[in-house]
C-alpha cells in the first residue's frame, strides 16, 4: 500500500496501566522531534478518590479522561505537525469505560451516556496513522507500577490488570481492520535497554510517516 505523505502524522501509544507509554512515547517525540501529548494522570483530580471507590467515581474519571484527550487530539489536528500521543482516545471508550461497565463499576445509564458523547465527539477528530500497541503480562505491569511509585496505584489488583489486558487483545483484534497496529512485546522488549530496538521502531515508524 502506497502511503501518502503528509505534513501532520499521529502516532498513538497504546497499552495497559504501567506498560510504558509515557517513556515510550517521550524518546520518540525527542526523537523524531515529534510534539507529544501526554495522558493527564499526576494532575488528574480524580484519580485518588477512583482507586479508592471505583463504583462511585468512574464516571467521573472517565469523562474527564475523555475530556482531556479531546482537547489534546483537538489541538493535534489544529497544530499542522507531526505528534505522538500518549494514550489513544479509542482505548478510553473500549478498554477502560466498557471495563468498567461490565465489571459493574459503572452503571448502564452512564455507560450510555459517555459512549454517546464519545461517538460525538469522534467525527471532528484525525484517526492515528500508526498505534503502537505495548503487550505485557500482569507479572511485568506490577513490577513497573511498583517502581514508578505512586500512592494512588498502590491499590490496583493483579485481577483488574488482567480484566484490562483480555480487553486490549480483543480490542486489537477489531481495531486492525480499522488502524495501522504495531504490536511490541513489552515482556522482552525495554526500549530503555535495547537501543537497537528502539532504532527498529523508529524505522518502522518512518515507513508508515515518511
Amino acid at each position: 500500500m502506497k502511503i501518502k505523505k503528509k505534513k501532520n502524522y499521529l502516532i498513538g501509544i497504546a497499552g495497559n496501566i504501567g506498560v510504558g507509554k509515557t517513556t515510550l512515547t517521550r524518546n520518540l517525540a525527542e526523537r523524531l522531534k515529534w510534539k507529544p501529548f501526554y495522558e493527564s494522570v499526576i494532575d488528574n483530580p480524580y484519580l485518588d478518590d477512583f482507586y479508592r471507590e471505583m463504583r462511585r467515581w468512574s464516571f467521573n474519571l472517565q469523562i474527564y479522561f475523555l475530556a482531556h484527550r479531546f482537547r489534546s487530539q483537538k489541538e493535534i489536528a489544529d497544530l499542522g505537525q507531526p505528534a505522538i500521543q500518549d494514550r489513544t482516545i479509542y482505548e478510553d471508550v473500549e478498554i477502560f469505560a466498557k471495563s468498567l461497565y461490565e465489571q459493574g463499576y459503572m452503571s448502564e445509564r452512564d455507560y450510555q451516556t459517555y459512549r454517546q458523547l464519545f461517538n460525538d465527539m469522534i467525527y471532528f477528530l484525525p484517526q492515528p496513522d500508526l498505534i503502537i500497541y505495548l503487550k505485557s503480562s500482569v507479572k511485568t505491569l506490577l513490577q513497573r507500577i511498583k517502581s514508578r511509585g505512586r500512592d494512588f496505584e498502590k491499590s490496583i489488583s493483579p485481577d483488574y490488570l488482567e480484566y484490562l489486558n483480555l480487553a486490549y487483545e480483543k480490542w486489537m483484534k477489531e481495531a486492525k481492520e480499522k488502524f495501522n497496529i504495531f504490536t511490541v512485546n513489552a515482556d522482552e522488549i525495554d526500549f530503555l535497554k535495547h537501543n537497537d530496538k528502539f532504532e527498529q521502531l523508529v524505522s518502522t515508524i518512518r515507513e508508515y510517516c515518511p
